[in-house]
């Protein structure tokens, strides 16, 4: 499997960036924090990577008490690792 590398720059950045967002919950920036951490870790198959981090994030996504704009983040994030999975 060849991976796609501005892809996989891409959510990197996206995770680095809403790890970062204050205006999300700790939870949030705290999942998005191990979930690049997760996908760095390269002696595991970038789809495991992806699913884990996709899981991580999903659970984050359906959190009542995430703000509109997180959960749109988040979203960008899962369907951009969707996408990474798959290439």
């Amino acid at each position: 499997m060849r991976l796609d590398q501005k892809l996989y720059d891409e959510v990197i950045y996206l995770l680095e960036e809403l790890s970062q967002d204050t205006t999300v919950p700790k939870n949030v920036r705290k999942s998005a924090s191990d979930s690049k951490t997760r996908l760095l870790k390269v002696n595991e198959s970038l789809d495991i990577r992806c699913a884990t981090a996709v899981s991580l994030l999903d659970e984050m996504a359906n959190d009542p008490n995430v703000p509109a704009h997180g959960r749109a983040a988040l979203y960008t994030v899962i369907s951009r690792l969707e996408a990474l999975a798959k290439s």
